[in-house]
């Protein structure tokens, strides 16, 4: 266009004309501007063009940004996250079981356990048979075991979990390629065996085996949770916020009702018990009758749970929950509590005893003693069989089973321990004509001591049958309580008034005359019973002629019941009465217990602690001179008789254990003081009353056995002979040293020195001192 222009404009033009240079301009200015519009208009179409390029392309990037962040947002953030993020799986660390005052039972601690990679081993020369020699000998494994786990195809294999920190460096130090540790959560119980059969133990998984760690596995164990952590290209973890929180790994902690104090002492007292008097078993339940909160729950033999493996699987048995016993005469109490609610008998009605013995169906019932009328408040003193059968005669079978239900027995008590039995009470459908008689007093029916407890609990508190509580409170990571143990009554099996007669009726048993006297707490008023019972023969039927259960159930004090506690000792060898057997081992929980829980004495004075403090320091200084072998302070065995009418054969030069079979076979309560043989011997009668009639014989009287040893010995220093079993014997009657403090009797009757567990300090204040080998008082007894 532009050479046209040019041609165009050359062929008009003439020279020399003169309107030929305006002509021109005008054709030049219009040319201009045609060419102009073009370039614009070409400019414009390639801007266009372009910018529909331009968006063309930001709409794609729009669509595909819009699909990557809406439609397929969730899936690639995912994929992202599996790059960078872990998921680690969490095992909580247990919680931690306390007692009711916060002392622990049971923690958790961080410890290492150590893992091969068996591929990585082998890649770098390791030979599977010398990696586990060496490793056997730092972990103690077995090193056959470990050489196969080597030579396997895997990435990861246990070597040994939650070693020490000794053998834990100890591993490291090897080198071994692809050995490491870990931290694993490991069980550990601070004081061993105490309360072994409650706390029962958890297996290396940290899962509950026994007792409240079976029980509350899922409070204590808590809940395992995924929970993310950034890691490097390596797959390391660098941080995870959830991690700097330590109650994330945390199961619930439990709070027990148990007092570790008291569960000391019963366990302490227990063991002393069952060896002393060479018993296959035995159990003891304290509970406080209020609230029904178990305060201690014993069991011997026990075991270590730190290391349970080590003890026989009958060591482990919670005997308080599983174990079945025929209660015996300790089962009188509530017969005659139900004859009284229900009217059958009244409180001053005479019941006839047959003097002595009375047929029932084909078999014939036998008092120890034969006598006549006895009021149901004479029945339970003595102990009469054929009194209390009478007695349910009266109430008729289907009374009785429904009062001896009402009171917990043939049902599970609730406790939340495993293993628990409901014991056996048949349904009054199928007892035979005798059976009414003898579930009266204990036979043909089976209890456990969990249920014995529960039961004279209900007796203690007026009449209220508590449910158990062993687990005070749960408290979650965040100090949340998620669980509560609070007093629950079940049920009311008889009045308040019933309930206040018959724990009045109980004192007698534990009076001067009483078949309990050896359970009677210096200044304070007891309330119990004894039991003597055979136990059945499993495989001749019948009961076995030599085996028997000795057992004392009672509360303390009795006006106002703080304490119930249940003994059971099973097959004694040496002494089988439950008040000989059983019943010191009431009286010393209780009297500890008391001073535990700052329960005055209602009797206690001045005079008679500083009497006894005076008599317990004289006393301490007689038996280090005699230990020392000063001249003048024992007395020779050849210058020493016994009385001549003492049913006792001189046992003088005899060991303690001798001498307290002799007193077991001629029915006569041994005293001990000090260690070693026989150096002093003297028997003092019991007065009886002339009426007085058991089904259990009562003592002949008491015999005081003096030892020294052979050969003097450094005080605290125990005899060559093993057979004198110095630890055992005197420890056992701490009681019987103690003749000093008021009895807390009903009545303010005045002592007798013929009872063992007589008070020596008469109501007038004047002081009867008996003879020789005679220890006055215990330390911490009846203080002021």
């Amino acid at each position: 266009m532009f050479a046209k222009a040019t041609a165009g404009r050359k062929r008009f033009s003439r020279p020399g004309a003169r309107g030929s240079s305006r002509r021109t301009k005008v054709v030049d200015h219009a040319l201009t501007h045609s060419e102009r519009w073009g370039s614009r208009r070409w400019m414009h179409l390639r801007m266009g063009l372009i910018a529909s390029v331009v968006l063309l392309g930001a709409g794609l990037v729009v669509r595909r940004a819009a699909d990557l962040q809406i439609r397929q947002g969730a899936e690639l953030q995912s994929m992202a996250e599996k790059q960078y993020f872990k998921d680690l799986k969490l095992t909580p660390k247990r919680g931690t079981i306390y007692d009711r005052n916060g002392s622990e039972l049971a923690v958790s601690v961080e410890v290492e356990s150590v893992w091969v990679n068996p591929k990585q081993f082998r890649r770098a020369g390791g030979v599977p048979a010398q990696g586990a020699r060496a490793l056997a000998q730092v972990l103690g494994v077995n090193p056959e075991r470990i050489a196969q786990r080597l030579s396997l195809e895997r990435y990861f294999v246990w070597i040994k979990r939650r070693v020490s920190p000794r053998q834990a460096r100890a591993a490291k130090a090897l080198n071994i390629p692809g050995l490491a540790t870990t931290k694993e959560a490991r069980r550990f119980y601070p004081n061993r065996e105490l309360a072994a059969h409650v706390l029962g133990f958890s297996n290396v998984d940290g899962v509950g085996i026994e007792g409240v760690e079976l029980s509350l596995n899922d409070e204590l164990r808590g809940s395992e949770r995924q929970i993310p952590a950034l890691r490097d290209r390596r797959g390391h973890v660098v941080f995870s916020e959830q991690l700097l929180d330590g109650r994330t790994t945390q199961g619930d902690d439990v709070y027990l009702t148990l007092d570790k104090t008291i569960q000391h002492v019963v366990e302490r007292e227990l063991a002393l018990a069952v060896q002393t008097f060479e018993a296959k078993a035995g159990s003891v339940v304290v509970v406080d009758p209020s609230t029904g909160e178990i305060l201690a729950l014993a069991n011997y033999p026990t075991f270590n749970p730190n290391q349970p493996t080590q003890a026989p699987p009958s060591h482990r048995r919670n005997r308080s929950v599983t174990d079945r016993f025929e209660p015996g005469s300790t089962m009188k109490p509530f017969t005659i509590a139900g004859a009284l609610a229900s009217g059958a008998v009244a409180l001053d009605q005479p019941i006839f005893c047959e003097e002595g013995a009375m047929d029932v169906a084909d078999e014939t019932i036998h008092d120890s003693k034969p006598y006549g009328d006895l009021t149901p408040a004479e029945v339970l003193a003595y102990s009469s069989n054929i009194g209390t059968a009478k007695i349910a005669q009266a109430m008729g079978r289907k009374r009785l089973f429904r009062v001896l239900r009402q009171f917990g027995f043939g049902s599970e008590t609730g406790v939340p321990l495993p293993g628990e039995t409901a014991g056996i009470l048949r349904h009054y459908s199928k007892w035979y004509e005798m059976d009414t008689a003898t579930i009266a007093f204990g036979q043909g029916m089976s209890v456990t001591n969990l249920q014995m407890a529960m039961a004279t609990a209900a007796l203690a508190n007026g009449g209220r049958l508590m449910r158990p509580v062993l687990v005070r409170r749960v408290v979650t990571t965040d100090g949340d309580v998620s669980q509560e143990g609070r007093p629950s009554t079940l049920r009311q099996p008889v009045p308040p008034r019933i309930s206040r007669l018959v724990r009045q009726m109980m004192t007698a048993v534990t009076s001067d005359h009483g078949t309990g006297a050896a359970a009677a707490v210096d200044g304070f008023l007891v309330g119990g019973k004894t039991g003597t019972a055979q136990k059945a023969n499993d495989r001749k039927g019948g009961y076995a002629k030599n085996s028997w259960l000795a057992s004392f159930v009672g509360f303390v004090p009795a006006e106002n019941p703080r304490l119930v506690i249940s003994v059971a000792i099973d097959e004694p060898a040496i002494a089988h009465y439950g008040g000989v057997v059983a019943g010191p081992v009431f009286r010393k929980v209780a009297t500890a217990s008391l001073r535990h829980l700052g329960v005055p004495s209602a009797r206690r004075s001045v005079v008679l602690g500083r009497h006894l403090r005076h008599q317990r320091e004289a006393a301490q200084a007689r038996r280090e001179a005699m230990l020392e072998g000063k001249p003048g302070t024992a007395t020779s065995p050849a210058s020493v008789r016994p009385r001549d009418d003492s049913p006792v054969k001189s046992m003088l030069g005899r060991t303690a254990r001798q001498a307290m079979h002799e007193a077991a076979r001629r029915n006569v309560v041994p005293h001990f003081e000090g260690t070693g043989i026989v150096i002093d011997q003297r028997f003092i009668p019991a007065p009886l009353a002339a009426n007085t009639v058991r089904s259990e014989p009562p003592s002949l009287g008491d015999v005081w056995f003096t030892l020294a040893p052979s050969t003097p010995y450094p005080t605290g220093a125990q005899p060559a002979n093993s057979q004198t079993r110095p630890s055992l014997a005197p420890a056992l009657y701490p009681e019987h040293q103690l003749q000093g403090g008021t009895r807390g009797q009903s009545g303010g009757n005045s002592p007798s020195p013929g009872n063992r567990w007589q008070s020596s300090i008469h109501p007038s204040g004047s002081a009867h001192v008996p003879g020789n080998g005679n220890l006055w008082a215990v330390a911490g007894r009846s203080r002021p």
